[in-house]
């Protein structure tokens, strides 16, 4: 499947090379036109066509600075220039700006034909070498988002460096590898950002950039930095955030802790804590504080010397009544009651 774009500030002239694009029966993704340099830009920012068809004289910008344009982009893009201005200086400002085919006006549907066949001839050589699926792109994104989310650095070590085994088999141009770059860690970014924890910060800057080495290295650089960033954020916690959560709950059953206490030691947003913690545990913050706080008391109810009054303080119930209508609604009995069941008299 190709894209086209077929750029002619003339409305009969590009309705008349629509036509023998489709007339040609070549297996068509998308077909767009546009009526001078500036739109044909903004059309190939948005979907970068594998032929584009242009005129020379045109208003605004005219199809010589949009030839000059699209080298500058380092982009496969295969570019035919249709003139009616047989001059041979135009011809050569093409050539030097890696124009394919020059065709001058009107264009017969043979003339038309050969230059596709040339074209398609041409991508098919050069497809394969510069063609990354954005579902590719994606599932590295993703795979290094769980990566840094977790503070996972070996498996990030290990994940970075099959990307970069695997970018470097495509042979991409520089200009092609540091789009790929920058999608990659805007992809990662977004992700990040998404879970609504606090914003990254991290950018990537492939400005200047004149090597594949150096691109990399700021690629990474970014990547880790974004690491370091999580991890200072936690203050240094390598564990699951759900189970850091966990202990410092376990530590703290004698205190009125709150889920936003928690949220801020473990450097997490409150509104995603309490998602996240539910989701790990499939209880609400307070629910798993008062299942941890009842087996607790259990257990200290178990042992003779404990006082049951004693127990409630121990267990983060200052208020004593709080603390037994609470154990009977969670155990089915008043604390007292459990105790007579483990044969301990009161």
């Amino acid at each position: 499947m190709y894209r086209i774009l077929i750029v002619d500030d003339e409305p009969m002239i590009r309705k008349g090379l629509q036509k023998l694009v489709e007339q040609s029966e070549l297996p068509i993704e998308s077909l767009r036109t546009a009526e001078n340099g500036v739109v044909a830009l903004q059309r190939i920012q948005e979907d970068r066509p594998d032929f584009l068809f242009t005129d020379i004289r045109m208003p605004k910008m005219d199809g010589l600075e949009l030839c000059a344009r699209v080298a500058e982009m380092d982009a496969d893009i295969q570019v035919v220039v249709i003139s009616g201005y047989s001059d041979f200086e135009y011809a050569q400002k093409c050539v030097s700006y890696g124009v394919k085919e020059y065709l001058l006006k009107p264009v017969n549907i043979k003339g038309f034909q050969n230059v596709l066949e040339k074209l398609i001839r041409t991508k098919s050589k050069v497809s394969s070498e510069s063609f990354i699926a954005v579902t590719k792109l994606e599932q590295w994104a993703s795979r290094m988002e769980h990566a840094v989310w977790m503070l996972h650095q070996a498996e990030l070590d290990s994940l970075l460096e099959e990307i970069y085994t695997e970018l470097k088999d495509y042979k991409l141009k520089l200009n092609r590898l540091l789009d790929i770059l920058q999608e990659i860690h805007t992809l990662l970014h977004q992700r990040l950002n998404v879970r609504d924890v606090y914003l990254m910060q991290g950018e990537l800057a492939l400005t200047g950039t004149d090597s594949e080495e150096e691109a990399w290295l700021r690629f990474t650089g970014a990547v880790y930095g974004h690491l370091d960033e999580l991890r200072n954020k936690r203050k240094g916690k390598l564990k699951d955030p759900v189970e850091v959560a966990k202990q410092y709950i376990e530590t703290h059953l004698a205190e009125e802790v709150s889920l936003e206490e928690v949220a801020e030691f473990i450097g997490l947003n409150p509104s995603y804590f309490s998602q996240l913690f539910k989701q790990s545990t499939s209880e609400t913050f307070v629910q798993y504080r008062t299942r941890r706080r009842m087996e607790k008391a259990k257990k200290l109810l178990e042992q003779p010397q404990w006082r049951i009054t004693d127990i409630s303080g121990e267990v983060g119930y200052a208020d004593h009544p709080h603390f037994t209508k609470t154990f009977k609604k969670y155990e089915g009995c008043l604390p007292s009651e459990y105790r007579q069941q483990m044969g301990i008299r009161t």
